[in-house]
């Protein structure tokens, strides 16, 4: 399995770059992250996503559904892939440390 190496932790990693082990995840790793995906800096709006994303994963064990997630955070879908320009899957989950969604997310 491939690795990764941010904020000074290693990390085991999927083909897509997703971490394997969200327990080994934490603020410095989102924003290591984010500067790969090409986003610059982390608003309040990201964090208000990459923090409910995590909470429902802990929850559920799963990413949740798009629909879901506009819902509950109230940003639309387009402020989202404005946020997170890879996506929500690629981009959201990837910073919120998660493994790659399987579903729709």
């Amino acid at each position: 399995m491939p690795t990764l190496t941010l904020a000074g932790k290693e990390f085991d990693v999927d083909e897509d770059g997703f971490i394997q082990d969200a327990t080994k995840w934490d603020d410095s790793i989102a924003t290591a992250l984010a500067e790969q995906e090409g986003i610059k800096v982390l608003t309040d709006e990201h964090w208000k996503v990459i923090r409910y994303l995590r909470d429902y994963f802990q929850k559920f064990g799963s990413a949740p559904m798009i629909r879901k997630v506009t819902k509950d955070t109230g940003l639309p879908l387009k402020r989202i892939y404005e946020l997170f320009p890879t996506g929500p899957a690629k981009g959201a989950c990837k910073l919120a440390g998660l493994p790659k969604p399987t579903g729709c997310i």
